[in-house]
């Protein structure tokens, strides 16, 4: 294993600005969010947002100056991906919109249960919006059950109308989230591995082992995104935090920078979602 000998500095990605139309119309509602909930001093609430809407939600936050401790995101569960920003101004009343409706499959033994997709598809085929519905969380200790955290509307409509994930029948229950089991943390394998610098292509090409020259060629014709933002530079440097989406190969997060080994070759912590 390699050893660290010289602690690096921690190194931190700078501001990403909006890249489109879209992008900048959240920050801009975001901030419109903000400036109610600091007006009226009633809390506000925006829609579930996906990892790159809340960098982009905390950024327009920050643009306007608004204080950590009046805002926070909560998807319902603690390794929520989805997640909403809760607006809750000092003095105000909670009143988040955030349900979680159980999912029970009536099935015979031995049948093929739902996947995550056949769950999915079934929602959506009730035309709800998908920022309506946050992490759909089916735990490996409860076989045919799922747990759908969706915003109060969305949740009543599923309770209404939903009879069937995929080709399976269903049954629905609104469960209060003081009711919510703790779901079993997915296992993440930690992976330490060394490069020769903190330049993409190098450590891209740890995290798949393969070449540098492989690695270069994913980013050259646009496979590559950093943190949801497509990047072709080889040279692009990777900081600690950093979350990596290599198209056809999958997702990697990027722990920990420790330093460097005794050859002088710097460390990386990862782990492939």
């Amino acid at each position: 294993m390699a050893h660290s000998i010289d602690p690096a500095p921690k190194a931190v990605r700078g501001f990403v600005p909006a890249r489109s139309d879209e992008e900048r119309y959240l920050m801009r509602h975001i901030e419109d969010l903000a400036r109610t909930a600091e007006s009226r001093g009633i809390p506000r609430y925006s829609a579930f947002l996906s990892d790159r809407e809340q960098d982009l939600a905390r950024a327009a936050l920050n643009r306007a100056a608004v204080p950590e401790n009046v805002y926070h995101f909560e998807g319902g569960w603690p390794g929520a991906e989805r997640r909403l920003l809760c607006l809750e101004p000092e003095g105000s009343w909670p009143d988040s919109p955030l349900c979680c409706v159980r999912l029970t499959c009536r099935v015979q033994a031995g049948a093929a249960l739902p996947a995550h997709k056949d769950y999915l598809g079934s929602l959506m085929g009730l035309e709800l919006r998908r920022e309506a519905l946050g992490d759909i969380v089916l735990p490996s200790d409860a076989p045919g059950t799922a747990y759908v955290f969706a915003l109060e509307p969305a949740a009543q409509l599923i309770c209404q109308e939903l009879l069937q994930a995929g080709r399976v029948e269903v049954t629905t229950r609104l469960l209060p989230l003081e009711e919510l089991p703790e779901f079993p943390q997915a296992e993440r394998t930690l992976q330490t591995a060394t490069v020769s610098s903190l330049r993409l292509d190098a450590v891209l090409a740890a995290m798949l082992h393969c070449s540098r020259s492989m690695a270069a060629e994913l980013i050259t014709v646009g496979r590559v995104e950093i943190n949801h933002l497509p990047v072709e530079s080889i040279h692009a440097p990777v900081y600690e935090g950093d979350v990596f989406t290599v198209r056809g190969k999958g997702r990697f997060g990027l722990t920990a920078l420790p330093g460097k080994s005794r050859k002088d070759r710097a460390i990386i912590e990862f782990f492939q979602y």
